[in-house]
């Protein structure tokens, strides 16, 4: 893995969202339980909830009500998105230090590409005012849509007219890792997010940081 400045190549950096730009696992969190305890289901750790971040809201729900419960999946969905919509902004914020990515300081575009639906995206984008910093934004179609799937990534190249050699993904899991080879862009995993380092680290991407200042380090280099 490379450990140097950028290529002065690079126009285009995407970024993935829960556990590369914000910290937002305690509001997911809550919002389940909060959905459990409306269908009478039992309520879960939040380190378990933890585990289920990263392949979309579907996959959230239907590990967190299991499979003995899967009658109440859809209506766990319902329930989710408003209590979701209630408190996404309760103690999600951007991880300490990112806030200068946005700053004006750095000229490359920026572009988010997120397994999250785009009306909870663009809730907490909005409600911690950094939506116009983004040149593009992109969430899932539908589930075939989700990363690993390289289409958003795809799609940003595509809407900003910038070649794949030019760009770099930021994210925290495999599914971001696989995805930015998938399209044929840079990676750049970061160890404090929600993924599994190790898992992470086996596939090789192109630059690691560890912490969010040593992020920020590599984007201002």
């Amino acid at each position: 893995m490379k450990r140097g400045p950028l290529a002065d190549s690079v126009r285009l950096v995407i970024f993935d969202l829960d556990g590369t730009l914000i910290d937002s696992k305690y509001d997911i969190a809550a919002a389940v339980n909060l959905t459990l305890g409306d269908l009478d289901l039992p309520t879960l750790s939040p380190e378990r909830i933890f585990t289920f971040v990263g392949d979309g809201v579907k996959r959230l729900l239907r590990l967190s009500v299991g499979e003995g419960n899967e009658a109440r999946y859809e209506e766990s969905l319902r329930i989710f998105r408003g209590h979701y919509l209630a408190h996404c902004l309760d103690t999600t914020q951007l991880y300490p230090g990112l806030d200068r990515l946005f700053d004006g300081r750095d000229e490359r575009l920026k572009a988010l590409a997120t397994n999250k639906s785009l009306e909870y995206t663009m809730r907490i984008i909005e409600g911690l005012k950094v939506k116009d910093r983004f040149a593009a934004i992109e969430g899932p179609l539908d589930q075939s849509d989700l990363k690993p799937d390289p289409g958003m990534l795809l799609r940003i190249l595509d809407t900003l007219a910038v070649p794949p050699d030019a760009a770099i993904l930021v994210g925290d899991s495999t599914n971001d890792v696989r995805a930015a080879q998938s399209a044929g862009v840079s990676a750049c995993a970061v160890g404090y997010g929600y993924g599994n380092r190790d898992k992470v680290s086996a596939l090789n991407p192109d630059y690691y940081c560890e912490k969010p200042l040593d992020l920020l380090a590599l984007l201002s280099s």
